[in-house]
């Protein structure tokens, strides 16, 4: 058991609530695994007809642990560069990788899933918003891919959903650019289904998962099939292509620095290296 994961359930809606407000919800191995356990096991409950993922003290998620990655960037750093290394670069990816399936789930579960976003949603956080089936989010809510800012790629999926929702232009311009979206703007663009005032955020996210959870559940599954099948590419490949892109990524010298710069709350500077 972990409080980094708090499940309810009520009138047919499982709710799983990131819980590490502190950190806007960023994910950790605790959160990691609780999510791991519980959603397979709501994906084959028959009394779930909804789940809903969430995120505690006004934050979605805010993605990976850039401090953790900031710690080991200075880690790494400290090394002779003479000694061999040991990264374990397909160790590594394959480790990344086992942690995406959560958005596989997300995706594929044979019943409705929804992303409420009450506040940051970034990173894989962000990613992980998408991959479920419908997201509503505060007005003001901020959302990015965040991965450009610390020299990384991404993961979880987003590159896989993005251009579905946007398309590839603009994808690539959210990618590149790190820009923050507001719930408005995320509104305009179709990243998400529905907007609500922040006094309303509890109401709102209630009567639409209380409508999902209403639908019919089978024809909904089947539902999920025949659109998923409709995606022209693999997200089994897109996975394994992010988390080798993702863990080459971390040993670059542009993420180090700039994972040292988000700690120390200054501008990072990219070399291309």
């Amino acid at each position: 058991m972990t409080d980094h994961l708090i499940e309810t359930f009520d009138n047919g809606v499982a709710t799983l609530t990131m819980n590490r407000p502190s950190a806007r919800n960023a994910m950790s191995g605790e959160m990691m695994a609780a999510m791991t356990e519980a959603l397979p096991r709501l994906a084959a409950d028959r009394n779930v007809r909804c789940v809903v993922l969430t995120g505690a003290g006004g934050a979605f998620c805010a993605g990976g642990d850039v401090k953790g990655f900031a710690s080991e960037a200075g880690a790494e750093s400290d090394k002779n560069d003479d000694k061999p290394r040991g990264f374990d670069l397909e160790g590594r990816a394959q480790n990344l990788r086992t942690g995406m399936e959560l958005s596989r789930i997300l995706h594929e579960m044979p019943k409705p899933t929804l992303a409420a976003i009450p506040g940051p949603a970034a990173g894989a956080g962000f990613a992980l918003a998408l991959a479920c089936d419908l997201r509503i989010a505060v007005e003001t809510a901020k959302l990015t891919t965040a991965f450009s800012k610390v020299g990384l790629s991404g993961d979880y999926g987003g590159s896989f959903f993005l251009p579905y929702l946007v398309g590839q232009a603009k994808a690539r311009e959210l990618y590149f650019t790190a820009a923050v979206v507001s719930g408005q703007e995320a509104l305009d663009m179709g990243l998400v289904n529905r907007i609500t005032t922040a006094d309303d955020y509890d109401n709102a996210v209630a009567e639409f998962a209380t409508s999902l959870a209403s639908l019919p559940t089978v024809a909904v599954g089947y539902m999920k099939k025949n659109l998923n099948a409709a995606y022209g590419g693999s997200l089994s490949d897109t996975f394994d292509r992010e988390a080798l892109h993702m863990v080459r990524c971390f040993m670059t010298d542009d993420h180090k620095g700039a994972a040292v710069a988000f700690v120390e709350k200054r501008a990072p500077e990219f070399s291309g290296r």
